[in-house]
């Protein structure tokens, strides 16, 4: 979520002029959790660049004696979301897009489990491809279904879409406020801590993850692209090398997965997404309504049909939310859309079973070919616009546009991101999606071998092999893929857990207070001392 800007100066909130309800909640003054924002309610009881000072300290985060401390207070965050000073006294409007990105992140950890386990017996590919494809009819590839199974991308799209809503949330309302000046504060604020709110958690999880690999003996890891180095020396400068390379977002080709954890590919976009939003906003900043949101739709076709930029279409579908969210609060929408109030309902609803069915384009590679190949999705296939390489993305674009913009209108959906696990799920979501991934490299690679997975591993980890067999079952569904998350679900919710209150949570607080450090005296040209 996007953080506050330096300034404590409060806008005027937006009172509602109509009973025309908005696309989604107007979070208005509320605010939504983003990934670079944490609770400062749970955290600090306050604004994070309202803090006078910060200073580095050093505290054991499960040490000896206070581990069972940290189990209990794991556990009991997981069940409930309230009490106490770590809770909202009113759950906040928009609190179900906090549980959504949460939920979110748990379809991607088993959407990547499924893909791992599977891959040793050839499997893959049956999830990731349309049912009935080369007369294979299996449950988890059926429409709808699916998304359960192989989401991934889907619930990606979406963290993009929410993102673009949720960076652009503050600087709308100070555009259509008018109010330039604080525009462009937070703006400047914003920029100079989103590199460091994304990539010093990344980089610092996966430092602690390659020193592992040299600690007790040494460790293996279950994958494939990672090549582990001779000594610990060797590795720090290896992940050191890959890292400078892959935050660098303006470098062109090369190859965009991080070995040490290929899940991370994302977060790149999310830096360029997010400098997209700024930078757009900003340029849009003194235009009219109406030439605001046709500015939407000019990149939306920008980059789905004129050049591969797929990716920000998402971010381009957050900020056009957003903005109709907010000018539907001051009964403002465009005359168009303000006479289909009636029907709300009825076009929601559709939109939502329309976005479950495009969620679930197959997506095993990029050939538009074998996209027409699958049942339902010929017709479809004929519409992916040419300069788009990967054909995914178009449907997905749409897939999480439409599912974003109707959850509030479905009051049993909303209601179950707006659960506490769900809740909890989304405090930890940057976390749970940093970590995961080393996990099932090491933890879930041997219990998944020591069930029956088992396929081409390394040689000094095939003592795990078949250790306790257990039978199949549906794909998807076998008793020996189920059973190791009995330990590799709560594990790795339980770091996620350690790593937001050890990592992440200090590391939005270091990225506010070096901003603040380097702000000098506004009406001296910011010089901290006088000429």
């Amino acid at each position: 979520m996007e953080g506050k800007p330096y300034s404590t100066t409060k806008l005027p909130k937006i009172r509602l002029q109509t009973d025309l309800p908005p696309l989604m909640p107007t979070p208005s003054q509320q605010g939504v959790q983003e990934w670079d924002e944490v609770d400062t309610e749970m955290q600090n009881g306050g604004l994070l660049l309202q803090r006078d000072e910060w200073s580095p300290s050093w505290k054991p985060i499960a040490s000896v004696y206070n581990a069972p401390r940290h189990i209990l207070s794991f556990i009991g965050s997981v069940f409930r979301f309230s009490g106490g000073p770590r809770t909202m006294a009113k759950m906040r409007p928009t609190a179900y897009l906090d549980g959504l990105r949460g939920f979110a992140c748990l379809i991607v950890y088993f959407h990547h489990h499924q893909l791992f386990a599977h891959w040793k017996k050839g499997q893959a590919e049956l999830f990731e491809r349309g049912f009935g494809y080369g007369g294979n009819y299996y449950a988890i590839a059926f429409p709808f279904i699916r998304n359960f199974f192989s989401g991934g991308h889907f619930a990606v799209s979406i963290f993009f879409v929410m993102s673009g809503y949720v960076l652009s949330l503050k600087l709308l309302h100070l555009i259509q406020a008018g109010d330039h000046i604080q525009l462009g504060d937070h703006v400047a604020s914003s920029l100079f801590r989103r590199w460091l709110r994304l990539f010093i958690p990344l980089f610092v999880t996966l430092a602690i993850y390659a020193s592992l690999l040299h600690s007790f003996g040494g460790i293996t890891p279950g994958d494939k692209l990672l090549v582990k180095q001779g000594s610990w020396r060797d590795e720090i400068w290896n992940l050191y090398c890959k890292f400078k390379n892959f935050s660098y977002i303006f470098g062109d080709g090369g190859e965009p997965f991080f070995t040490y954890n290929s899940h991370l590919w994302s977060i790149p976009v999310e830096m360029k997404g997010s400098i997209l939003v700024y930078t757009s906003l900003m340029a849009f900043s003194r235009c009219t309504r109406n030439a605001r949101l046709w500015g939407y739709v000019a990149l939306f076709v920008y980059f789905m049909y004129i050049c591969d930029g797929s990716y920000y279409t998402f971010f381009c579908a957050g900020m056009l939310l957003c903005d109709l969210d907010l000018l539907a609060e001051k009964d403002e929408l465009p005359d168009w859309m303000a006479r289909l109030t009636p029907y709300r309902k009825w076009i929601f609803y559709h939109l939502f079973i329309a976005s479950l069915y495009l969620g679930g384009v197959p997506s095993f590679n990029a050939e538009i070919n074998d996209l027409r190949e699958s049942r339902g999705w010929y017709l479809l296939s004929l519409l992916k616009p040419q300069a788009v390489f990967d054909p995914k993305w178009f449907y997905l674009f749409w897939a999480s546009l439409f599912f974003v913009s109707s959850i509030p209108h479905l009051p049993w959906l909303k209601r179950f991101f707006e659960t506490s696990f769900c809740q909890y799920l989304g405090r930890i979501s940057f976390s749970l999606y940093l970590v995961h991934g080393p996990i099932l490299a090491v933890v879930g690679e041997r219990l998944y071998m020591l069930t029956g997975w088992v396929g081409d591993e390394p040689e000094d980890i095939m003592w795990w092999a078949d250790r306790f067999p257990l039978p199949g079952g549906p794909l998807g569904f076998e008793l020996s893929f189920l059973a190791p998350h009995l330990i590799l679900l709560p594990l790795t919710l339980f770091v996620a857990d350690l790593v937001t209150r050890g990592i992440d949570t200090p590391s939005v607080r270091f990225a506010a207070w070096l901003y603040k450090q380097t702000l000098g005296d506004a009406s001296n040209g910011g010089n901290k001392t006088k000429a």
